[in-house]
């Protein structure tokens, strides 16, 4: 029930992602009289669709405490119960994402050693795109945070991406070692001296994201979320700029009728709905996160997120990865590393 073309784009994203995973099966949590005629527009979802009826839902207005408190018959809620209790492998919502975080943080609880979950998204870059975490949930973030964002960053590249090597690089003011906070410079230490199969490339500015520098790009929930909004406001102005530049003379809209099909190919790449779906990684349950703005193309990418991080067994290789890191971190191995 959360977005705003919801809940007509939910039910068409769902149709549009049974393309790409036919095995798929889902429960819907929301307005049973709602759904029911939507669901019986898409024949092929109502055939894989279990409706679980619920008046209740969270509205973007919300504060996360105040949802966490009164919404626990909520759609949200419930859907985050069902991955709880077994009953789904996974949740995507493109409802209210500060009570998406408490909700789901509250229910799943994070896995073994990690403190907080990182919201996690591809970003388009020249060469490809890139992985970057943390992009909001996490305002202020100590190096232990840090370092766990890149062993859970690196393991999606890894298992969901198929990278064998994935390269890591931390988001700093520059490249040089001595420069930055504190917190980004104990991470890189320790994410240097680890013997885990991580690729740390070291420090990266701001321009290296979109040059594609690194597979994985690791930052806090404040610098990553205006990272991310900058960049978004940025593609709008170009487009806007783009758009009044060939239609400004006819010469111009002649030119942009030939250039046509670049200008298409350009649109795809560009296209934010290629790349919705945010993944709360470090929590002890699959939970994504829809861009609430989103059309069923973009819902339907989002379920795909969902199903790869099923799929290949994310949380699994995270958990060992990080017990792994936890000791080759502790002061006995450091000497041992040392002589």
């Amino acid at each position: 029930m959360g977005g705003d073309n919801a809940p007509d784009m939910v039910v068409e994203g769902m149709e549009m992602s049974l393309d790409k995973h036919p095995g798929t099966r889902f429960l819907l949590f929301g307005d049973e009289q709602r759904l029911t005629p939507l669901l019986g527009r898409h024949a092929r979802v109502a055939a894989v669709t279990e409706i679980r009826h619920t008046p209740d839902s969270v509205k973007n207005a919300d504060k996360a405490a105040q949802a966490l408190r009164s919404g626990r018959n909520s759609s949200m809620r419930l859907a985050i119960n069902a991955v709880k209790d077994g009953e789904a492998d996974g949740i995507v919502s493109a409802g209210n994402t500060g009570a998406l975080m408490a909700m789901a943080k509250f229910v799943l609880k994070t896995l073994p050693g990690i403190d907080r979950p990182a919201i996690a998204t591809y970003v388009p870059t020249k060469t490809g795109q890139s992985l970057m975490l943390d992009l909001g949930a996490n305002i202020e973030c100590d190096s232990e945070n840090l370092v766990q964002f890149a062993v859970m960053g690196e393991v999606f590249a890894r298992q969901v991406r198929g990278l064998e090597y994935p390269s890591v690089g931390i988001l700093n003011v520059g490249a040089e070692d001595l420069k930055g906070k504190k917190s980004v410079k104990d991470a890189a230490a320790v994410l240097q001296e680890t013997d885990l199969p991580i690729k740390f490339y070291g420090f990266i500015e701001g321009d290296d994201i979109a040059a594609g520098t690194v597979d994985v790009v690791v930052t806090d929930g404040f610098t990553g979320n205006i990272a991310l909004k900058t960049a978004e406001g940025t593609a709008k102005l170009f487009g806007g700029f783009l758009k009044d530049s060939l239609t400004s003379s006819p010469i111009s809209m002649l030119g942009a009728l030939l250039a046509k099909p670049a200008l298409n190919r350009l649109k795809m790449r560009m296209d934010p709905r290629r790349y919705n779906g945010a993944m709360l990684l470090g929590l002890n349950g699959i939970c994504v996160k829809s861009h609430g703005g989103t059309d069923g193309l973009g819902f339907s990418n989002a379920i795909g997120v969902t199903a790869d991080l099923i799929t290949t067994s994310v949380n699994d290789s995270i958990k060992a990865d990080y017990a792994r890191l936890h000791v080759d971190s502790t002061p006995e191995r450091l000497e041992q590393k040392a002589t």
